[in-house]
Parts: C-alpha cells; structure tokens; sequence
C-alpha cells in the first residue's frame, strides 16, 4: 500500500491569474514559477470564491464557502466551531503546520490596517485553525522585517525577523519541513505570503523596480489620464514584488522532494486600473482569477481549460491523502461579495456571479442582472451584454443556477 503523500499549499495575495511568465504576461520575471508550471497542472479558469482576504481565506480553510463559514464581512473572525483542512488532515494522521499570514483571526477595527500594530496583533491557540504547528501573523502587511508568533518554545510573544517577509517565511517553513521529514509521519503545511499585496512601494529583497513607462498594459486599462498613470506607477513596485516571491518561493521548492504535491495559488487578484478600478472585491476577470499549479506525483502535466475554485482545494487535499482521485468536477463556479468592505476604492456593493470558462453572469443583491460577459468573445470584459434583450433567455437559465453553486 502507498504512504499517504506529502503535502504543501503555497498562499500568496493579490497575485492576480495573468501575472505569471507561463501565463503570457510580458511584465512578470517569474522563472522559477515558470519552470515549476511545466511540471505541473495549470488550471487557467481558476477563481477565488471571494474577490477578498478574510472570506476567500476562511473559504479556502474550510472548503465551505461565505458567509456560511461564518465569515460575512471583513472583520469578522472564523468561527471557533468552523472544522478546517488542517483538522480534516490531524485526524487522517499527519503533521500539520501554517507559516504566515493568518487573516481570519479576531481584530480591532480601530488599529490601522498597515503597520506593527497590526502585525503584532496575537493569534491565541485556540484560534489556529487546529494546525498542531503555526508560526505567523494576523496581518499588517509589513512585507519586510515581519513579527511572527506561535507554537514555537519561544514563540509565545511576536518576535521581530529581519529580511523581506517571503524569504523570512519560506526559511521557517523549511525549517519545519526539515523536523517533519526527520519523523515517520506523513505531513500538510502552508505557506501563507502577503506578497504582491500593497504597499506596492516597498522594498522588494533588492528587486529593482520596473521602469512605469515600459510596462505593457491591457486593453481595458483607460489611457493617457490619472487611472493610467497610477496603474504604471503601481504595478512597477507590483512586479517587483512578484518577481522577489517568486525568488523566495523558489527556494522553498528547491527543498521539496519529488513525491510531495504542491499547490500554488493566491487567495485573490486585483484590478490595477481595468475598467479604471484597483484592488479588489470587483467581479472582473483581473480580481477573481487566480493562478492555480498543481504539481503531484504521478500526474502529467498539462494544461487544464475546466472551471475550478479554491473551494475545491480542501476536498483535494483530503482526495490526495485518502489515495483516491482528485477531481474537481464544476461546470461552472459561484463568487461572491457576501458584503461591501468600506476600504478606499474597493466594491461598492453585494454581488453573486455565475462563472464558466466562456461566460459570466453577475447579479446584484436584488438577484437582478448587473453584468454578463461572453469570455470566450470578449475576454477583456469590454462589452457588458446584460441589457440586450436577445440575451434574456440565456441569461434567465444562468440566473436559475447561480444559487445552486
């Protein structure tokens, strides 16, 4: 009989599905991404289920999507109560351990988003998800010299790490992987990277910073005005960031043993200026797609065209241990914003979509049709065909399924 496998979940945010070299992007320095891409599966019509951190991420923990995991709106918590991967994976007899940012935990909508403060905010055992190993932070997106607490003897108080926060955590989950290889166990872990996140500015590990005016842009980027202007300036210190994880992300790879299966992904894109929009929360193509790598032992690699999201992940991963096939089996995907987070130039309201490779249909809280898209015609999202009156009919039995999942 087969050992049950190793297993790794590389996390990353904001790290939209296009920004890839494999994927095409002529902006993005991703070499080792790149090799990795020819040994494994790309999923290209991979989505989030939400365009956003604390429920994509409380999603992808409990293969449960939002807010029926309890997790509604930006600062709620996941519940203590909410069963999680991590113990699906305890109880299959592994080792489990999370290394970075943690993003479901309690918070005080008082203390800033960016900062130290954030990042030194405490994560009590209890609130861990059940990963019997957790090292890591709520947030603050310090994406250099981060604070880090947890399971460790000396853990209990965060603790300060010099170095660019992708290197601190790819050191210290291979780290944990060097102690769990040493035991009879088999092993889950995740890593869990704030990178490309804002603030785009920062430093980048020495990672020079694109020339804004030799970026190319896509073509529903609005130009020669403000939106233009501030998506150059943006995505310059995006890239860099992109190509500084990729580096630290190689590195962790290159520790990995040919039998363990790798996932990487990123819980959610942003919009850099399409449609003259940033961040997230948004229903278009550069919010919720996501890159989604699928290397496993035995399995070719090969581009896969069929929908997918990471809510699939968790019943992968239990697939996986238990020895049986992993197969996501959709027609389509469900994304939604359960809630409007009252950030600068996020979402502005309630939505539910309906995504297959070649269409997407949008609702408003109201369940009325707000966007629609012919992918396959349109890919960009130029042409919003929900007023057409010719499409009425389709878009009625596309409305019929959105609650069905």
């Amino acid at each position: 009989m087969n050992s049950p496998p190793n297993i790794l979940w590389i996390v990353t945010t904001q790290w939209r599905a296009q920004a890839c070299g494999y994927a095409g992007d002529p902006n993005a320095r991703t070499p080792r991404l790149d090799a990795w891409a020819a040994q494994s599966v790309n999923y290209t019509q991979a989505v989030t289920p939400h365009p956003f951190g604390p429920m994509a991420r409380a999603a992808l923990l409990t293969g449960v999507p939002s807010p029926q995991n309890g997790v509604r709106n930006y600062f709620d918590a996941l519940p203590a109560g909410a069963r999680t991967i991590a113990q699906e994976m305890n109880e299959r007899g592994y080792a489990t351990g999370f290394f970075g940012k943690w993003g479901v935990g309690e918070r005080d909508p008082q203390v800033p988003l960016v900062g130290e403060a954030a990042a030194r905010l405490i994560v009590p055992e209890g609130a861990r998800g059940g990963f019997q190993t957790w090292e890591g932070f709520e947030g603050g997106f310090l994406l250099n010299d981060p604070w880090l607490h947890g399971t460790a003897k000396d853990g209990a108080q965060p603790a300060q790490f010099p170095g660019y926060q992708s290197d601190v955590l790819a050191w210290r989950a291979g780290a944990w992987l060097e102690r769990v290889r040493a035991g009879k166990q088999p092993w889950f872990g995740v890593i869990s990277l704030e990178a490309p996140h804002p603030p785009y500015d920062a430093p980048a590990a020495g990672v020079a910073r694109s020339d804004p005016a030799g970026l190319v842009l896509t073509g529903n980027v609005p130009a020669h005005g403000d939106v233009e202007a501030k998506a150059r300036r943006e995505l310059s210190g995006y890239y860099a960031h992109i190509e500084a994880t990729d580096r630290a992300i190689g590195s962790l790879l290159a520790a990995v043993a040919d039998e363990v299966v790798v996932v990487f992904t990123s819980v959610h894109g942003d919009m850099h200026g399409a449609h003259g929009l940033f961040r997230k929360g948004w229903p278009y193509e550069e919010a919720v797609r996501v890159p989604l790598l699928v290397r496993a032992p035995g399995v070719m690699a090969r581009r896969d065209d069929d929908a997918i999201s990471l809510l699939d992940l968790a019943a992968m991963t239990r697939a996986w241990a238990d020895g049986v096939d992993a197969i996501a089996e959709r027609r389509h995907s469900v994304i939604s914003m359960p809630s409007v987070v009252a950030l600068p130039h996020q979402c502005d309201r309630v939505w539910r979509c309906l995504r297959t490779p070649r269409k997407k249909l949008v609702l408003n809280a109201r369940g009325e049709p707000w966007l629609y898209f012919d992918l396959e015609q349109d890919p960009l999202e130029m042409k919003n065909l929900a007023g057409e009156p010719a499409r009425r009919g389709e878009i009625a039995a596309l409305s019929a399924r959105v609650g069905r999942g």
